[in-house]
C-alpha cells in the first residue's frame, strides 16, 4: 500500500509515530524502494511549492500541490544529433542503489522489492515530454527509436546492478501506456517497439528467480496476454475505473497465469466515498479476487491521495481483517519501543 507523503504524515499524526514507520505499524508486507528515475519523482520531498531538483537524468522537478511535476525534460527542444549523443546515468548506477540500502534490514521479515520503473515509453516522455515521445514512436529516424533502445538497455543494466546487490524478492518494473480510456500507442506498436526491450528487462528477473511485477496506469486490457508471455507474474495498479479493467473480471480471465495488485479506486472511491462505500467496495473485490484461494495482493489503484479521509484509510484496512483498533495497538506498541 503507497501513500502520498501528505497522506503518511498525517496517518502518522493520527498515530503518533514518526512518518518513516507508517508501513509497519499499518502493517504492509512489502518493503520497496525506487532506484529508477520515479525515485527523483516521488521519493524527493519538498516543503513548499515552487521548490526544484534535478536528476541523474537531467530532468526538472518543481513541487505543485502534493506532487512533484516535470519542469523541463532536457531533450524536450533536442534535435537529432542531440538525441543520439544524450547519456544515460550509467556512471551513476552505484549511487541510484542507495535506497534500496535501508531494506536489509527488513529481509528476514518483509518481502522486498526493488523498482526501476520508468523503464521505456514513459522515461522517454520525461526527456522528450510527452508529445515529442508520441511523435517519435511514429518516426522512422534513427533518434527516436535509438532513445528507447538506450533507455531499455539502462534499465537492464540498473535491474542486474540492483538485483546481483540487494537479492529482492521482486523486481519491480513499469511504464504509463495506457490512457484512461485506451493504449497511448496501438497494440501493434507497443509490441514492434516496447514489448523486446520489454522481455529482456523482465528476463533479468526471471533468470535470478525472482517474481516480476510490472505498473501501468489506464486501460492496458489488449497488451496483457502479451506480459503474460514475456514472463510478467505481479500486474499493477489495476486501473479499475478504466475500459476492460474490472479486477474481477480479468481474474477471471488471466488470474491461472497471473497475479493482482491494486483495484481499490483512488479517483473516486477512497477520496469522495464514504467509509461504509470503500468497506463494502474493498470486500467485494477481495471476494472476487480470492474467490480461487489466492494471486491476490490489496492494494490501491494507486498512491493513497492526501484528500482521503483517515476512517476510509482505516475501512479499507478493516475490510481486510486489520481493524483500526490493532492498528492503534500497533502504534502504541512502536512508541513504547522507541
Amino acid at each position: 500500500m503507497w501513500f502520498h507523503p501528505d497522506t503518511a504524515a498525517r496517518l502518522a499524526r493520527e498515530l503518533e509515530i514518526p512518518a518513516g514507520s507508517v508501513a509497519e505499524v499499518m502493517g504492509n508486507d512489502i518493503r520497496q524502494a525506487w532506484v529508477g528515475n520515479n525515485q527523483a519523482m516521488e521519493g524527493v520531498t519538498h516543503e513548499h511549492d515552487g521548490e526544484t531538483h534535478s536528476d541523474a537524468w537531467g530532468v526538472e522537478w518543481v513541487k505543485e500541490g502534493p506532487f512533484n511535476q516535470i519542469k523541463r525534460s532536457p531533450l524536450e527542444h533536442a534535435g537529432e544529433r542531440e538525441i543520439l549523443r544524450y547519456q544515460f546515468p550509467a556512471a551513476r548506477i552505484p549511487s541510484l542503489l542507495g535506497p534500496m540500502e535501508p531494506l536489509r534490514r527488513f529481509a528476514e521479515t518483509a518481502f522486498i522489492g526493488c523498482d526501476v520503473s520508468p523503464c521505456l515509453f514513459e522515461m522517454i516522455c520525461r526527456l522528450r515530454g510527452m508529445e515529442n515521445a508520441i511523435l517519435d514512436l511514429a518516426d522512422p529516424s534513427d533518434a527516436g527509436r535509438a532513445l528507447l533502445t538506450r533507455a531499455g538497455a539502462f534499465a537492464e543494466a540498473l535491474a542486474a546492478a540492483a538485483c546481483n546487490r540487494f537479492h529482492p524478492d521482486w523486481l519491480w518494473t513499469g511504464d504509463d501506456v495506457g490512457s484512461q480510456q485506451s493504449l497511448i500507442m496501438s497494440p501493434v506498436c507497443w509490441r514492434e517497439l516496447i514489448r523486446g526491450p520489454l522481455a529482456r528487462i523482465f528476463q533479468v528477473g526471471k533468470v535470478r528467480g525472482l517474481f516480476v511485477a510490472y505498473h501501468s496506469c489506464g486501460a492496458i486490457r489488449p497488451i496483457i496476454p502479451d506480459l503474460i508471455e514475456i514472463g510478467l507474474d505481479v500486474l499493477n495498479p489495476i486501473q479499475c475505473n478504466c475500459p476492460g479493467m474490472d479486477p474481477r473480471e480479468l481474474k477471471r480471465e488471466f488470474g491461472k497465469r497471473l497475479a493482482f495488485m491494486g483495484g481499490v479506486d483512488t479517483q473516486e472511491l477512497l477520496p469522495r466515498g464514504s467509509a461504509e462505500d470503500v468497506r463494502r467496495a474493498t470486500e467485494h473485490l477481495l471476494e472476487g479476487m480470492t474467490a480461487d484461494g489466492g494471486g491476490y495482493i490489496l492494494a490501491a489503484s494507486h498512491t493513497i491521495p492526501p484528500e482521503t479521509p483517515l476512517a476510509n484509510i482505516f475501512a479499507l484496512y478493516a475490510a481486510a481483517g486489520i481493524g483500526e483498533a490493532a492498528i492503534r495497538d500497533h502504534a502504541a506498541d512502536l512508541r513504547r519501543r522507541r
